[in-house]
């Protein structure tokens, strides 16, 4: 039997989040009780603690999503749900880097030797076995003849042993705080850190006119109280003055809030560029329903959203061919939206021969079929590049590359090129680390 891989995701984040809350719970009641010798005070402050989590974890589960989300930072946003979700996120990873130190001090438990392990509980200091179990201190005869020390029962290995334990779990813990801190700068900073990318792209069939031609991406902007309304107009600023002649949108527009899709759209208002604006749309409008009315409401802009369509952008008697498609995908989520058997199908009547055909489709997975049909370059978002990443130790350490091999940036291979692009907003968790924002600006140039 198959199961799909986001389901293993989220099983896999079910059974970690509850073991995960009550080892930084308890961690957090030790470091308190080094620091605050009440044992009333350390109670008091753990109830109230526990009290704000509870109505933290209601509120975003439950209260929030029947609430309109709002396109501007409010104070709910920016006190309940920022603080819980960076906890969450932060807590969760940490207690998965802390879990193999954990792991490693039991293997090196279970290979003490039994001597070891009885001298962790007696040491050269316990008092005599009648005094242990609860008789009176033995007493000499001659009171001038010193009392016999106990012997020293703890060896060196013992020592030894114990402290190797205690630094393994120490380092541990240690490394698992590390997320708390870089997701507090990925909230705070990383987020609005939009960086610009240039990249050359040969095309073989390129014409002549459009030597030269530039293209700019934006794609998965997540309108919401983390990436308003304001962030985005000035992201629109930002590519304007980059001065593309032709702007290529790839879609997430909304992310689960249909009634967000007017304020996305007037936002994006001011986008200008002498060859017009193309796009297509992700799996956030299929999945809230919104495909049909967004792309009204662009339309509406002089955006044209390209839904299974083709468009000719022309240079004198020259021209390259522009196509789009709806979200795609093989993995059965939500409810089956958007799931094909075979990506792109239907597709070959769209494309031109003889010229540059450029695909935007927001799943970069339909890259091997574009590549298959001759499609010279392809353009998508979906991944945020990992949104949460350690990319730069690492390709490896993106949870991205969990649902594909495309996860950000360039890629080649025979009958086509892709990119990726890592998006302007978020999803899930307010919090970018290792992978900035992006604006793409593509000059395409003959091969």
């Amino acid at each position: 039997m198959h199961v799909p891989v986001h389901l293993i995701i989220i099983l896999g984040l079910l059974i970690t989040f509850i073991p995960s809350q009550l080892f930084w719970f308890r961690r957090l009641n030790e470091l308190a009780r080094k620091f605050i010798r009440s044992d009333r005070l350390c109670h008091t402050l753990g109830g109230a603690a526990a009290i704000l989590y509870i109505f933290l974890f209601a509120y975003n589960l439950a209260w929030s999503r029947h609430r309109p989300s709002p396109v501007r930072l409010t104070p709910a946003a920016a006190l309940f749900q920022a603080p819980f979700l960076w906890w969450v996120a932060s807590s969760v990873l940490g207690f998965l880097i802390v879990l193999p130190f954990w792991l490693a001090s039991r293997v090196f438990r279970r290979k003490e030797p039994a001597s070891d392990l009885s001298a962790q509980a007696v040491t050269s200091d316990s008092p005599p076995a009648s005094q242990r179990l609860g008789g009176k201190p033995e007493t000499s005869l001659n009171p001038q003849t010193p009392r016999p020390s106990a012997p020293a029962i703890l060896s060196p290995r013992g020592n030894f042993s114990l402290s190797r334990r205690n630094f393994i779990l120490k380092a541990g813990v240690l490394a698992g705080a590390l997320p708390f801190a870089a997701d507090a700068y990925g909230a705070v900073f990383e987020l609005r850190d939009i960086t610009i990318t240039h990249r050359k792209i040969c095309l073989a069939r390129l014409p002549n006119a459009f030597d030269g031609f530039r293209i700019a991406q934006l794609s998965d902007l997540h309108i919401g109280p983390f990436m308003t309304a304001r962030e985005i107009r000035r992201v629109a600023a930002m590519t304007n003055r980059l001065k593309p002649d032709l702007i290529a949108l790839t879609g997430d527009f909304v992310t689960w809030d249909a009634s967000t899709e007017g304020a996305a759209v007037e936002a994006l208002s001011s986008l200008r560029a002498p060859y017009g604006i193309y796009g297509c749309l992700g799996n956030h409008e299929l999945w809230t329903h919104c495909q049909a009315s967004i792309t009204r409401l662009f339309a509406k802009q002089n955006v044209k959203i390209l839904r299974q369509e083709r468009a000719l952008i022309r240079s004198g008697s020259d021209a390259i061919n522009l196509l789009g498609v709806d979200y795609q995908t093989h993995m059965k989520f939500f409810h089956g939206l958007g799931y094909v058997r075979q990506y792109l199908e239907g597709i070959q009547p769209l494309i031109e021969p003889g010229t540059a055909n450029i695909l935007f489709s927001h799943n970069p997975n339909t890259f091997d079929r574009a590549a298959e049909l001759g499609i010279d370059l392809s353009l998508a978002g979906h991944t945020h590049g990992g949104q949460v990443t350690l990319d730069f130790i690492s390709p490896d350490l993106s949870p991205a590359r969990l649902i594909t091999p495309y996860v950000v940036g360039w890629f080649q291979r025979p009958g086509g090129q892709l990119y990726v692009n890592r998006g302007i907003g978020t999803i899930f968790v307010p919090i970018r680390f290792g992978s900035p924002p992006e604006i793409t600006v593509f000059d395409l140039t003959r091969a």
